[in-house]
């Protein structure tokens, strides 16, 4: 049963499940199984999350679950937060049997930068090929073509392996708020070594766009590493593409498209 009915919250239950089943889809192998998990802010101070052990390809709109997302950060930022602390956030939000994904508190984070508002974390097969390698590095060492940079930005966000839960959130949070300074905007990919990626949107759209880029770059990156290994673009040509008018166009051309198609609006 949905914990409410409010026809924008009905949508955006609609909006985030087929998101889920399209991550999940069986040919992209982006997640099996119950892998993977979705958010979706609603705009009010609360996001959707998909329920732990819900498989990302048959998620439905009532597989997902309401979480408060300064009371998940503030959790996340109390110096005293613990499993017990966690257990009673997510008690509170449960729905029958479901409950919250551990991984929510990671999603709140995400959720909590500016400008995003959908988050869709998989595990794809060539992503992890090369987050449970020596050569992780390689998806934030550089860019390798034009439409890496137009699609996820110049820098991405590596970080070390360390187990799903409040200590995962944490360092996230930390590393992304240095990130957020030095650059001025969020990044578009958090790589987890040895776990998978989260692809941070403004639109359902975009989270599908950012992780189609992401798993391209890594199967190049396979692909270059087995031909003596990738050649990345010199900082004034990444620079360069970053602010060249025509590829700013099509950035927008791309970003108009997912917020269009997420309002059902024909173009």
């Amino acid at each position: 049963m949905m914990q409410d009915d409010n026809e924008p919250t009905v949508q955006s239950r609609r909006t985030i499940a087929a998101l889920s089943r399209e991550l999940g889809r069986p040919d992209r192998d982006w997640a099996i199984l119950a892998e993977g998990n979705t958010s979706m802010a609603l705009g009010d101070g609360r996001m959707l999350v998909k329920a732990s052990g819900v498989s990302m390809e048959t998620a439905l709109p009532e597989d997902f679950l309401t979480l408060g997302i300064g009371e998940t950060l503030q959790l996340v930022d109390s110096p005293g937060g613990g499993d017990d602390e966690v257990r009673a956030l997510f008690d509170a939000a449960a729905v029958s049997h479901r409950r919250p994904s551990v991984e929510a508190l990671l999603h709140a984070v995400c959720l909590g930068l500016p400008g995003v508002d959908v988050v869709g974390h998989t595990h794809p097969i060539p992503v992890n090929a090369l987050l449970c390698s020596p050569r992780a590095s390689a998806l934030t060492d550089g860019s390798l073509f034009p439409d890496q940079i137009v699609v996820l930005g110049v820098k991405q966000l590596l970080v070390p392996y360390i187990d799903p839960g409040l200590r995962l959130a944490q360092v996230v949070r930390s590393m992304l708020r240095e990130h957020v300074a030095e650059t001025g905007a969020p990044p578009k990919v958090i790589y987890l070594r040895n776990h998978g990626m989260f692809a941070l949107g403004a639109s359902d759209r975009e989270v599908l766009q950012i992780t189609e880029m992401a798993v391209k770059v890594a199967r190049v990156i396979l692909g270059a590493l087995a031909a003596g290994g990738p050649v990345y673009l010199e900082p004034e040509h990444v620079a360069r593409i970053d602010t060249r008018p025509d590829e700013l166009l099509r950035r927008t051309v791309l970003s108009r498209d997912a917020h269009a198609e997420q309002e059902g609006v024909t173009l």
